[in-house]
This record gives structure tokens, sequence and C-alpha cells, in this order.
């Protein structure tokens, strides 16, 4: 379909059933609006129509690009990809010009707008992470955002696979796909540490927070079986079980401790694979 289509709630509703969802239905949205062409009713639409239809909707709520901050000098992990600041003036700078997360604080723009949408626009429930929050509209809400802890920030993806939970990829490919992060570290692997402003004057240290990404693509020919597709407008739209994506990219890291990573030494991907072969040395 060309990318001037133009596309209705009703018809993205109608979509999302085309994939077999429906009010028994548990997902995880990753989202691109301009990939739908132009949408009557824009990102409120999509979101309108995704909660109309499933059961529970949950997307991606980070807030890194506010409540972030580099780490305080002299703090350098092994196998972390993360300088710390030169400086604590440099420190000092970036924590004063942090926000401290809230309920309200507004999703990052590269988790694209839907997700900011649906906090504006939907009755939610959000988690309470500093840089990676969830949220949720839904019948599981609760159980979903209320699994997350500070040290197990993807614990709503685990939480949602267990309830027999779907990755929905509406317009994006499995680079936006978090829940393949989920399987690297289950397996040691993307267990990053990472800081964000707690208060005036104070930070926090993080830990498991996943890495890069880039390179996750290479694992939809691997999922084709277990993966349904429809076009919405231009959006190419995706279903795929939570539990086939975690067996899959385990199967994969398993037979290659570098498997979905590029072999960049300057990238985290290698640190992410450093951190896998480590975790094989330890058992």
């Amino acid at each position: 379909m060309q990318s001037h289509a133009r596309v209705t709630e009703a018809e993205i509703a109608a979509g999302l059933r085309r994939l077999g969802l429906d009010r028994t239905s548990d997902v995880i949205v990753h989202s691109s609006l301009s990939s739908f062409g132009q949408v009557d009713g824009g990102a409120e639409a999509v979101g309108s129509a995704l909660v109309s239809v499933c059961g529970t909707v949950m997307v991606p709520a980070g807030s890194w690009d506010l409540t972030g901050v580099g780490a305080p000098p002299g703090l350098a992990r092994p196998m972390n990809a993360f300088e710390p600041c030169a400086t604590w003036e440099e420190f000092d700078k970036q924590l004063a010009g942090a926000v401290q997360f809230s309920p309200d604080t507004p999703i990052d723009r590269w988790l694209g707008v839907i997700p900011e949408t649906m906090r504006l626009t939907q009755p939610h429930r959000r988690s309470t992470h500093p840089l990676f929050s969830y949220l949720a509209v839904g019948r599981a809400a609760d159980q979903l955002v209320g699994s997350q802890t500070m040290d197990h920030p993807l614990a709503p993806i685990e939480t949602l696979g267990m309830l027999g939970g779907q990755v929905l990829l509406l317009g994006v490919t499995h680079t936006s796909n978090t829940t393949i992060h989920l399987a690297e570290q289950q397996l040691g692997r993307s267990r990053f540490y990472r800081y964000a402003k707690a208060g005036p004057g104070v930070w926090m240290e993080l830990p498991n927070i996943s890495g890069e990404s880039h390179r996750f693509g290479r694992i939809e020919p691997a999922l084709s079986s277990a993966t349904r597709t429809t076009q919405i407008g231009a959006c190419l739209a995706r279903l795929v079980p939570i539990a086939a994506v975690l067996a899959v990219a385990q199967r994969l890291i398993r037979a290659d401790p570098g498997a979905l990573l590029c072999r960049t030494t300057s990238c985290r991907c290698w640190a992410a694979y450093e951190q896998r072969l480590a975790a094989i040395e330890q058992r």
C-alpha cells in the first residue's frame, strides 16, 4: 500500500483483529505513527484502537533523555561501556539539568509519539523506574507495572510473557523489540549500570539497563514461522508471542555469544559480548 494511504481508527482496529487480537490479548507495542501514512485522529486514534481491541496494552515509557545523567567521576565498572564524567563539575552540571522522575514525566520522543499520546489521553498505570518505566492500560495493567523493580527494569515484559503476551510491532523492526533484551539478560548479557537523578543534588545507580539493539533485525528469519503480519494503511504490522522471541533469541545466543550484536569494540555490543563470555565461564 502506498505511503500516502489514509487510515481511520476503525481501519486500524480492523487490522489489529486480522492479526487475531481481541479482548483476551495482552501486548507490548512498539510503534511508528508515520509508518501508517495519514491517520485520521493521529496518535490518539492509534492508541484508542489498541485499547478498544486488546485486553491489555503496554508501551515503553522511558524518560532517559530527561532523567538520566552520566556516571560520577571515578565510577567505572568493568564491561559497562560507559565512561564516567571527567570532573565533578561536569557531573554536577548534568545532575542540575536533569529532571527527577514523576508519573507525569514526558516519555522520550525516540520511543515514538504514540506512547506519549497514550500517557496524555488514556487512563493508565505507569511504573516508577527513573530511566525505563512502562505504561499499561487494561486488565493486567496493575500486575505488569507492579512487577518492575529498580534492579529488574524488564520485569514487566517477563510478567507479560508469563501471561501469554505478545509483541506487536507497528511499522518498526525488531531493532525496537525490547523483549530480545530480556532474552539477553536471562543469559547474563546486556546488563549495564546507568545513572539517574533521584532528587535535588542526589543521584542513583541503576543496574541491569539493556544495551544496543541495532543488529536485532537479524532475528526476523528465525521468527518468521511464529509471526503474523498484516498491512494497516502503509504500516506493516507484525505480531509474535513473547515466548517465541525469548526462545529463538536464547537459542541464537547460546549457539553464538555474539549473536544479534555488532562486533565494533567501541560499541556497547562488545561489552555485552564480553558479559556473555564471562557468564559462560562462571557456569
